[in-house]
């Protein structure tokens, strides 16, 4: 068989060229592209590193921002307490003032109607102390017959009254 006889030359031939093709495969990839695969893997490696540092970064900033508004907040918060606390004081203040001087103009209003009253009592005291003293000297004339002063009348009945 004639095939047979070209197998042993043609398969020198193909192995060359089989080597030939691992070669050129080996160089053109394992030499040439493999580093420039690697180089743009570790770039991308090194910017998701410098990336998730980044939002560390960020996140440590905001957590520390947010701190600090919190604080700023519970300050305010605090600051708005005692500026109730001292509107409230204040308020209570001014209405005891106004307390104060109503509770005055009221003990003045109340003097004063004691002291009216007081003298509308004197009076109708003094009306009725004499008005007594003129009936009991009324009486005095009508049941006895004598006259009685009007002084000893009066004494009479401011005697009877104060005992009375």
């Amino acid at each position: 068989m004639p095939q047979i006889a070209q197998l042993a030359e043609t398969y020198a031939s193909q192995v060359f060229w089989l080597l030939v093709v691992f070669g050129l495969i080996y160089f053109g990839i394992g030499r040439a592209m493999l580093p420039k695969i690697e180089a743009t893997v570790d770039a991308r490696a090194a910017k998701v590193a410098g990336d998730l540092a980044a939002a560390d970064a960020a996140r440590q900033q905001a957590d520390a921002t947010e701190e600090a508004w919190r604080t700023r907040m519970a300050a305010a918060r605090a600051e708005a307490q005692a500026a109730t606390a001292e509107a409230k004081a204040k308020g209570a203040l001014a209405a005891e003032k106004k307390v104060k001087a109503a509770d005055a103009k009221a003990a003045a209003k109340l003097a004063e109607a004691e002291t009216r009253i007081a003298a509308s009592t004197r009076e109708a005291l003094s009306t009725i102390e004499g008005a007594a003293a003129e009936a009991a000297q009324e009486m005095v004339a009508k049941l006895s017959g004598a006259r009685v002063n009007a002084v000893q009348a009066q004494t009479a009945v401011r005697e009877a009254m104060a005992n009375g």
